[in-house]
């Protein structure tokens, strides 16, 4: 056990990659221990990614990405200007309530801090703001993406834990909406702070079009369930629900219905059964191309060959820590370290709440230095018996484990929104630190809330009949 430990965090230390230290240290315990021949090394790395459920990823990040360059994302920053640019710090507001729709279609906080960040970052620049609350806003809300579904880190939890991938969707809504509000709170006390207006006039008719908007896709599961009620197949009812929503969208010109369909569309596929997560996933691609090539006519071979390339690239970074974690993780537990570590934990205490406050901790610590995917594959086997052992709920703790780890890509030394927003703000590491701080409060708050009220992310699993 120590000589695994031991070498990843020497490794670590050197500088290297962690899905690189996380192999070599694999292969140096191997060939110490003699625990098993070299070749399983490789075995095991490859049987990491033969999971059907991660077929998910590439398409989850492929529909991000098409999204992004599908002409949505203008469409959505004019959508939230229109519903809470009139608030005192509109452009503070607009931020999140941007990063909500986004969430629902990206799945990654990168993919958001990167997308609408840049747009968001230069408007609130161009109206006044410093460029610190700007990036501090942008970050804070951009950890909204993981939490409201669709959600990477979900498809590799659900995956480790052998949890419904689709439960922990709808597992992540309210926690969202907790998240949103206190970070609407957030901005609007340093309104209040700093004297701040509005950013945009006050208009009936903005904020009713908006509000018009929000209603049609709320309607939409409505329908369905109206005319499967009255005898229709669900599939009909879909169609028929689609093709009304389409036909509106034509006629009124809507700026973010077809974003805010996405996760509809997707959580009601999973819910009803029509869909498994990469199937709902191939959906969202098929959904973002239809966008971008028929309906906004905005997407060009260039641009789709852009957004392509993009997917393969990060689809093999996430891959390759998945693959290294996996024999990391498969060898913690042949060399009972994950049982130890368990045991050590279990003898400080046997209450779950307790229990929960020292997860919640190791979790905050782990994030500041590795990369969520692979903070996911190593800490879910160590975990996890403990979890179902004190009779917390694994959907409850996948809520708890992905927040944790979205607030340490706020953190130096390997935050990742950290330094893609001091990249597109033209800040150093530093200053954008010190920018994030304050947002950390807003986040801490909702991971107290989200950790000690299980309800706020069970309720809704539990009445839509896909947890117990």
């Amino acid at each position: 056990m120590l000589i695994l430990i031991g070498s990843f965090l020497a490794l670590m230390l050197l500088g290297l990659p962690v899905a690189l230290a996380m192999a070599v240290s694999s292969l140096i315990y191997i060939l110490a221990t003699g625990t098993a021949p070299d070749v399983v090394l490789a075995q095991r790395m490859i049987a990491g990614v033969e999971s059907f459920p991660l077929l998910a990823v590439p398409f989850f990040i492929l529909a991000g990405n098409l999204m992004n360059t599908a002409g949505v994302t203008g469409r959505i920053y004019s959508f939230a200007v229109a519903l809470v640019g009139w608030m005192r710090g509109g452009l503070g507001q607009v931020n999140i309530i941007g990063s909500v729709i986004f969430s629902g279609m990206s799945g990654t906080a990168i993919a958001d801090a990167a997308g609408l960040g840049t747009i968001e970052i230069k408007a609130m620049k161009d109206h006044g703001y410093s460029t610190e609350f700007a990036v501090g806003v942008t970050a804070a809300s951009a950890t909204l993406g993981p939490i409201i579904p669709p959600s990477l880190p979900f498809v590799i939890y659900g995956m480790m834990a052998n949890v419904s991938i689709g439960a922990l969707f709808l597992g992540g809504l309210i926690p969202g909406v907790v998240m949103t509000l206190m970070m609407m709170a957030t901005v609007a006390y340093f309104a209040h702070k700093n004297g701040w207006g509005s950013d945009s006039p006050f208009s009936w008719r903005q904020l009713g079009n908006a509000t018009i908007e929000v209603i049609v896709v709320l309607m939409f599961p409505v329908a369905v369930w109206a005319m499967v009620q009255f005898g229709l197949s669900t599939n009909v009812a879909i169609g028929v629900a689609l093709a009304v929503l389409l036909a509106l969208d034509w006629y009124f010109d809507f700026s973010a219905v077809m974003a805010l369909m996405a996760p509809v569309i997707l959580i009601g596929g999973m819910t009803l059964g029509l869909f498994t997560p990469t199937e709902a996933a191939v959906a969202a691609v098929i959904w973002s191309l239809f966008l971008g090539l028929v309906r906004y006519r905005s997407m060009t071979l260039r641009t789709l060959v852009k957004a392509t390339f993009d997917t393969i690239e990060t689809t093999a970074s996430v891959l390759f820590i998945v693959t290294a974690a996996s024999i990391f993780a498969w060898l913690l537990t042949v060399s009972q370290a994950a049982q130890i570590l368990s045991d050590a934990i279990l003898g400080i205490t046997q209450n779950k709440w307790v229990f929960l406050l020292l997860a919640n901790l190791l979790m905050l610590f782990v994030g500041c230095f590795i990369d969520t995917i692979a903070a996911i594959t190593i800490l879910v086997p160590i975990l996890l018996p403990i979890v179902l052992k004190l009779g917390i709920d694994p959907i409850h703790f996948g809520l708890i484990i992905t927040l944790n780890l979205m607030i340490g890509l706020l953190h130096p030394p390997l935050g990742m929104v950290l330094f893609v927003l001091a990249r597109v703000a033209k800040l150093s590491v530093e200053r954008t630190t010190v920018a994030i701080l304050p947002w950390l409060i807003p986040l801490l708050l909702a991971l107290i809330a989200i950790t000690y009220i299980p309800e706020l992310t069970l309720w809704l699993p539990r009445t839509m009949g896909v947890a117990k």
